[in-house]
């Protein structure tokens, strides 16, 4: 089935996203920077180091399983189909949200970024401003924050990430769009040719279940260090607040919130745009 006029045009914006992702050049600070990473996640032993690969792969599918069982996980969901019969008042399943147009999906799924990024801004500025407890919260609360809004940006495009498929490939989603810019471009392509091998709407996931890897401690580790700096400027303070650590809080978080949610709404459009045309 053809695109119509504005679907082509949404197409060729992800296209201009993908040259732009793909034009991601290292530079030789990053290029040392890789280097060490890796030598120095190569360094633990084999063993060790799978099974902590292991661990953190279990941990996410269970913070997957506890956030989308939460109750304002079901509220929001309730809200998105709500948002849909403002469209189509006969749309009851998930499924039939993929029958709104792409302009009225984009409009929902813009509501709830707009949420999210507001969240990650305030949850980061109390990071700056709070004591340890909020310092050593803040790693699982921005990625329980970040893992939420992939899944209700898959949910607005009709993807139930209740079932085994759509939530290996909502948390694989989640993993590509923490990497840094320069890595993204491989997890990208990645991720569109292990969804068209599956085929059209599978139930169980047939795929390399293994999410995390060497990669990904670049990832943790930017934000080991944001966490670190706000350490260190908790007693800079101007009239008695630590504005600094504020707004150093405030924006890594607001930065990655956004990365996470363009990563994964350009994913779900091309997702929507594929499956039109067939």
């Amino acid at each position: 089935m053809p695109l119509t006029e504005r679907e082509q045009k949404v197409w060729n914006e992800i296209q201009s996203w993908e040259y732009q992702l793909s034009q991601q050049e290292s530079t030789d600070f990053q290029m040392l920077y890789d280097k060490w990473v890796n030598a120095a996640v190569n360094g633990i032993p084999a063993g060790k180091r799978l099974e902590a690969f292991a661990k953190v792969d279990q941990w996410l599918f269970h913070l997957h399983a506890f956030i989308q069982s939460s109750q304002s996980q079901l509220d929001a969901r309730g809200r998105i189909l709500s948002e849909a019969r403002l469209f189509n008042e006969h749309i009851e399943h998930l499924e039939e949200l993929r029958t709104l147009s792409i302009d009225q999906l984009i409009y929902i799924t813009e509501h709830q970024i707009a949420r999210h990024r507001v969240y990650s801004f305030l949850q980061g500025g109390a990071t700056g401003a709070g004591g340890l407890l909020l310092l050593s919260a803040d790693l699982p609360l921005m990625l329980t924050l970040n893992l939420k809004a992939v899944q209700l940006i898959a949910t607005t495009y009709g993807y139930d990430v209740n079932k085994p498929y759509e939530m290996m490939l909502a948390l694989k989603v989640f993993h590509a769009a923490i990497l840094p810019a320069r890595l993204q471009r491989y997890a990208w392509h990645g991720l569109l040719d292990e969804m068209n091998e599956a085929g059209d709407m599978p139930f169980f996931y047939a795929g390399e279940d293994k999410i995390v890897g060497a990669e990904s401690c670049q990832a943790l580790l930017k934000q080991t260090l944001k966490t670190y700096i706000i350490y260190m400027l908790r007693r800079k303070l101007v009239q008695g607040i630590p504005l600094l650590g504020i707004a150093v809080g405030s924006t890594v978080n607001y930065r990655l919130t956004r990365t996470v949610t363009e990563f994964t709404h350009r994913f779900y459009q091309m997702r929507y745009l594929l499956e039109k045309q067939k």
